[in-house]
């Protein structure tokens, strides 16, 4: 018997070997994406790429999974990395404290992967990461607005060109058709964004928080969305199993 006995009644022992050589990337470590590399780590992936710019913040508590009062002020890829090999010391782990952008994407070798999570937060860098992973023949999953949303259930997995009601989505469909782009498996959710209850008393872009390391404070954003702790988590995990499923069929595949 050993930690993932559980998870091998259900997948098998080669798709328990098949992840434990697999090598994934998690980019964007907040509510989404720090849930996403858990599931990874638990399910018994080999090495994990940990990217984000980030350090945590306070208002990161209420929905972020490495968010603790004893990690505030710490980077998070640092955070995840420490919580990562407390599940599984044999991961091995490669942090990356960048923002993706068209000036540090040039950092990494996207064929390395067998499998690319997109959990970061903004349309450029989301766009960036589809077009280089197609470029490497890597399989990605992304991540649409988990923001101002309420219901975990209305999440479901699709190709981006068959999605509704998410703003997010319907700026990504026409970005992608631009480039070319035939398909891109997401998640997202057709719940109907609710408007935050904001105020300048409440609103974290006048009364920011953001310990000092932080690179993209509140109050040089556009919009700060509202979430609450059981809505990101959830995404995360879905896009953990896509990943997860995906590597092993793909191994499978290649092997028969």
């Amino acid at each position: 018997m050993n930690q993932f006995s559980r998870s091998e009644l259900l997948l098998g022992d080669n798709a328990i070997q098949i992840l434990a050589h697999a090598r994934a990337a998690v980019f964007g470590l907040g509510g989404v994406g720090a849930n996403a590399a858990e599931a990874l780590a638990r399910a018994g992936i080999g090495a994990l790429d940990l990217i984000d710019d980030d350090v945590v913040c306070v208002t990161n508590i209420n929905r972020q999974l490495i968010a603790l009062h004893s990690t505030v002020g710490q980077k998070k890829v640092d955070a995840m990395r420490a919580r990562v090999l407390d599940i599984n010391p044999t991961c091995r782990v490669t942090t990356h404290q960048i923002f993706l952008n068209s000036q540090t994407a040039d950092q990494f070798d996207f064929s390395i992967y067998d499998y690319v999570i997109d959990a970061v937060d903004t349309v450029t860098a989301k766009l960036l990461l589809i077009e280089m992973c197609r470029d490497a023949g890597t399989p990605i999953v992304a991540c649409m607005g988990t923001g101002n949303k309420l219901d975990p259930t209305r999440f479901e997995v699709a190709d981006i060109y068959e999605t509704s009601v998410c703003p997010l989505a319907a700026v990504m469909r026409r970005e992608l058709r631009k480039r070319g782009i035939a398909g891109q498996k997401v998640v997202y959710s057709k719940e109907v964004p609710v408007k935050p209850i904001e105020t300048e008393q409440t609103s974290c872009k006048y009364h920011c928080v953001c310990p000092p390391g932080t690179q993209r404070k509140c109050t040089v954003r556009r919009q700060v969305p509202g979430s609450v702790s059981f809505v990101p988590g959830v995404a995360g995990m879905i896009l953990a199993g896509e990943a997860i499923k995906d590597i092993i069929k793909k191994e499978n595949q290649n092997l028969a």
